[in-house]
């Protein structure tokens, strides 16, 4: 069959290629037939920057919705002609032996790529103590920040977004966020401060993936509070450390935190018996949310490009971050087997 793919070949471009290559699954493994695959952009646009090192050329993506056209032998929970979300990159077709699972009726199948993101938002939850009532200040309204707002609120927390661009506030708040401060407009830790109280919210995420934004992050935090990384963090950041373990460390205002990271990866990918949270348990709540009509998207998913048009759509992400938000490539006049 004929592979199509899109490929960073060097540092700063992109392109897609197409060639003959054939899909056998072995024991374990799933192919399949991407009809839409969702753009991971902090992840993404680090590896073709060059912010994060990755050897060229590159395969970018990982969270993409198809149809399974064969499973290898020991595969339980996929049948051929299933719908499935799996961790695989930017391709027509593609083959796993990792995370794959069925995507429920119901559900937008535009939208059902972005499961992957809202797992590594959850993680947050799941890894935070939040109770009904608590305040949460989320720095960062991209996909994986306005989700993870998105479950805060859910879970019945007063949410705080905070991000630098006008837009992305603004779909914050059509996303049933009350709260919302941009960061370019006066000092963050006062305003947050006038909406939580003085001793500021038992919750902080951190989504944007900047070391910088850390210690603003502790400035709006609780005695006792917790600051959560969800964003991994990317680029050299020269700061006084010691400033930053008192947060920590000191019994004082804004101190005696505790410092968690919430990576998806660290749990389970199934279902055991033994553990409550699984990435699969996590996705099925997460396409319940979709079916239910509870976790909003449609200001999240701001562009559906043909897989062709893949140059454009980064540079958009990288230049244009006012109207590029959450890119979703669609495959389906891509392939045809």
């Amino acid at each position: 069959m004929e592979i199509t793919r899109i490929v960073f070949p060097e540092k700063g471009r992109v392109t897609v290629e197409s060639k003959d290559e054939t899909l056998e699954p072995k024991p374990g493994e799933v192919v399949i037939r991407t009809l839409y695959s969702l753009v991971s952009a902090g992840t993404e646009l680090a590896k073709l920057t060059g912010l994060q090192t990755v050897p060229y050329p590159h395969f970018p993506g990982n969270r993409a919705v198809g149809k399974a056209l064969a499973v290898g032998a020991g595969v339980k929970r996929v049948k051929p002609g299933d719908t499935v979300f799996a961790h695989t990159p930017h391709a027509s077709h593609a083959k796993t032996s990792g995370f794959c699972v069925p995507v429920p009726d119901g559900v937008r199948l535009e939208h059902a790529p972005a499961v992957g993101l809202a797992l590594v938002s959850m993680t947050a939850l799941r890894v935070g103590t939040p109770e009904l009532g608590d305040w949460a200040v989320v720095f960062g309204m991209g996909i994986v920040g306005n989700l993870a707002a998105q479950f805060c609120a859910l879970s019945g927390l007063e949410v705080i977004a905070v991000d630098n661009v006008a837009s992305r506030l603004e779909v914050a708040q059509r996303c049933g966020i009350r709260h919302v401060v941009n960061s370019a407009e006066g000092n963050v830790v006062e305003r947050v401060l006038a909406l939580t109280g003085p001793r500021g919210a038992e919750h902080v995420i951190e989504a944007t993936g900047s070391p910088a934004v850390f210690e603003t992050a502790c400035g709006v935090a609780k005695r006792g509070g917790e600051v959560i990384l969800v964003g991994s963090p990317r680029g050299e950041f020269q700061a006084d450390l010691t400033a930053a373990l008192n947060h920590v460390h000191l019994w004082r205002e804004h101190g005696s935190l505790t410092l968690k990271g919430a990576h998806e990866w660290r749990f389970p990918l199934y279902d055991d018996g033994f553990a409550k949270h699984s990435m699969e348990r996590n996705a099925q709540v997460v396409f319940r949310l979709m079916q239910q009509g509870r976790l909003r998207l449609d200001g999240l998913i701001s562009h559906v490009v043909p897989a062709q048009d893949a140059a454009r759509a980064y540079d958009g992400l990288l230049a244009d971050k006012d109207t590029w938000v959450g890119v979703v490539f669609d495959w389906t006049d891509a392939v045809s087997g």
